[in-house]
């Protein structure tokens, strides 16, 4: 079996630099928040989808403790209807008002 090609590394440049992702620091760490106010719903509106569900730590880059209180956050806006468990077309889709 030959290969096209002089370098037969499938493409691959010799001594090239390999592509490092800068990393991403976590929003609240950076500003050194210590608690996440369930009322500020601008806030927390950011870390929410469009289909309403908690965004995830690699989507948002936030870190495991600020996620764990951005997630009990989110759930006690919902509760006192700050925020909506569900989007607002889902919620036109099944009927439900």
């Amino acid at each position: 079996m030959t290969t096209r090609g002089g370098n037969g590394g499938g493409g691959r440049r010799r001594g090239g630099r390999r592509f490092t992702p800068r990393r991403r620091v976590c929003f609240f760490c950076v500003d050194k928040v210590e608690s996440i106010d369930y009322k500020d719903i601008n806030l927390l509106r950011r870390y929410i989808s469009e289909r309403g569900r908690i965004e995830g730590r690699r989507r948002t880059s936030v870190c495991a403790r600020h996620q764990r209180l951005l997630a009990t956050a989110l759930k006690r806006a919902r509760h006192i209807a700050l925020l909506p468990y569900s989007a607002e077309h889902v919620r036109t889709l099944t009927g439900a008002v």
